[in-house]
């Protein structure tokens, strides 16, 4: 019964307007253009996931005593990634990581078939094409070079990190990997900042490849702790606020508005120009909220 649905803390539906444009060539390959309308989701597995972490922290307990190994910090839990308990991991966060796909699938549907009824046109008339889905917070088994030419296959940990490739990347699709004489825009690489500000989309530069195994924020990121934000909102109406800058914000409670108001992230625009000055990714677009749907 969670399937469809955004759940809770940072998880998100927004509508947006693309406010400004720095890259107009890859901005054209995606079908972005300043002043066009855009839905951005951001949900995962759910309940499923959380399940899924939850169980297999318990598994790992035993597994430095079991292969001979220690760890600095108890909350490191691991299992050798070739051991019988690293795999069915593997595959139970696989499993996971399918089921958001499916979750943000509908989502997606959902969202199209709203806006087909409100505007009396198909989805497709409206040009609510799928730019991009990337999942975050998850291992992925990837080659890369590891240093002096050798290429090896590792297991590429992205937690609070997204993936960005560059152009010619063998793994995005050939709509972004290659196109022309030249080249490809590369992987689009979508970096939320906070339901008042902004978000951006950019896309990946060679240099992740060298600094970050093709990877970079994946948001953001918060400035304070949630019980913070709650502390901060005190007396507060953060949906009011948001209505006075033109930003319509829903959510189940005051609770959840107050742990993601504005002032509890980071600059977005300061975090993405650092992203690009350090060579990870190139900023495109950045898409301002106008509506928030918060789980």
């Amino acid at each position: 019964d969670q399937c469809g649905t955004l759940g809770s803390g940072n998880h998100f539906l927004e509508v947006q307007v693309v406010d400004r444009i720095l890259d107009a060539g890859a901005a054209g390959v995606m079908g972005l253009r300043e002043g066009q309308v855009t839905v951005l989701i951001h949900s995962g597995s759910r309940g499923l996931g959380y399940q899924v972490c939850d169980d297999y922290l318990d598994v790992f307990k035993g597994a430095p005593q079991k292969y001979g190994f220690t760890l600095p910090d108890r909350q490191l839990a691991c299992a050798p990634i070739r051991s019988p308990e690293g795999q069915a991991y593997l595959g139970a966060m696989r499993a996971a990581a399918n089921f958001a796909w499916c979750n943000r699938q509908l989502l997606t549907h959902q969202a199209r078939e709203v806006c087909a009824r409100i505007f009396g046109k198909p989805w497709e008339e409206l040009g609510m094409d799928l730019i991009y889905d990337v999942a975050h917070n998850i291992a992925k088994l990837e080659s890369h070079d590891v240093g002096g030419g050798e290429i090896r296959q590792v297991c590429v940990h992205r937690k609070g990190a997204t993936r960005a490739f560059p152009p010619g990347h063998p793994e995005i699709p050939e709509a972004y990997r290659d196109r022309g004489r030249n080249g490809g825009i590369g992987q689009p690489v979508i970096v939320p900042g906070s339901m008042g500000t902004a978000s951006w989309v950019l896309t990946g530069l060679p240099g992740s490849m060298d600094l970050s195994f093709g990877s970079c924020c994946h948001g953001a990121g918060r400035l304070m702790s949630r019980t913070a934000a709650v502390r901060l909102a005190a007396n507060r109406r953060i949906d009011k606020e948001l209505d006075a800058i033109g930003i319509i914000a829903r959510a189940r409670g005051h609770k959840g508005l107050a742990e993601e108001q504005p002032a509890a992230y980071k600059d977005v625009d300061a975090v993405t120009e650092v992203v690009e000055r350090a060579g990870l990714a190139r900023r495109v677009a950045r898409l301002r909220p106008v509506g928030v749907i918060k789980g």
